[in-house]
């Protein structure tokens, strides 16, 4: 292969590849994320150019995300501020922040179920399994099934 034909094939690989990730659908606004890192900066606008409004130092925390520009993210936190952070700092891994008072974690999917574990309000965990008013929490490795009203995130 000559070297005009390997820089074509690079040119056609750098057009193509990007132009097919953007072309995958994306999922439909709003829908729920969580923060992927250590610490995540939440900005007036979709620009590292703009003011920060606040700094997340809690890796897990969910979001709600309302808006999309380009690679940034419009999202809402557990106490309702918006704002816009850059999308590679969220994951579509689905967790929820324990809301009110403390909550039982039940046994099973079932407010006769015994209770398994109490979480207290703040505490966050990944949900999975969520149907008729229940999720599956999981606190690191504390599994337990928590009503949908009584986290933020489902």
């Amino acid at each position: 292969m000559t070297s005009r034909h390997i820089f074509a094939a690079a040119v056609l690989m750098m057009t193509v590849g990007p132009a097919s990730a953007q072309s995958q659908p994306d999922v439909e606004v709003p829908y729920w994320a969580s923060i992927s890192v250590d610490k995540a900066r939440m900005r007036k606008g979709p620009s590292p150019h703009v003011p920060v409004m606040w700094e997340y130092r809690r890796k897990d925390l969910p979001v709600k995300v309302v808006a999309r520009h380009e690679n940034w993210r419009k999202v809402e936190d557990p106490d309702g501020a918006q704002g816009w952070m850059a999308a590679r700092l969220l994951s579509r891994t689905r967790t929820a922040i324990v809301t009110g008072d403390i909550r039982p974690m039940r046994e099973d999917a079932s407010i006769a179920a015994p209770v398994a574990y109490r979480a207290e309000p703040g505490v966050v965990g990944r949900i999975s399994d969520c149907r008729n008013g229940w999720c599956r929490f999981d606190v690191k490795g504390r599994k337990g099934w928590i009503q949908t009203d009584h986290i933020w995130g489902d």
